[in-house]
């Protein structure tokens, strides 16, 4: 008997953890996501920055994304949010810090229309300034 192997489809929510590069896994439960609400935090023009040191240190580096009504309708909504992801997908394997949870929030009419490269050079210079107050 021949059984077969599912493999993943690449880009679904069901691929390997650490989809956003080496190390960097997604925030689930919305404890977590009040825990990176309460800690340390950096707006830039495109979007708003909270993080959260976890203090165990080892742990990979997560990220949450979210975007409020006053983002706009759904379709904006998640135009904001696939934007945020990639933008994280990018910086955060090389600049996030282990045993960190960082939360990226969308900006009302911003995060969709601002200009990509800027928003990669906004979450460095972010992370760069939480790292400091830390």
């Amino acid at each position: 008997m021949v059984t077969e192997q599912k493999t993943p489809v690449v880009g679904s929510d069901a691929a390997a953890p650490g989809s956003f590069g080496v190390g960097v896994d997604k925030i689930r439960k919305r404890p977590d996501f009040l825990r990176a609400a309460r800690a340390l935090r950096q707006g830039t023009t495109g979007f708003h920055l909270q993080a959260n040191p976890r203090g165990d240190g080892a742990g990979p580096t997560r990220v949450g994304f979210t975007c409020s009504k006053k983002v706009g309708n759904a379709v904006a909504r998640n135009r904001a949010k696939r934007r945020l992801r990639e933008v994280a997908r990018r910086v955060l394997p090389e600049k996030g810090r282990p045993g960190w949870d960082y939360v990226l929030i969308g900006r009302a009419e911003v995060t969709a229309s601002h200009d990509f490269e800027q928003m990669c050079r906004d979450l460095e210079w972010a992370l760069g300034r939480v790292h400091a107050q830390a």
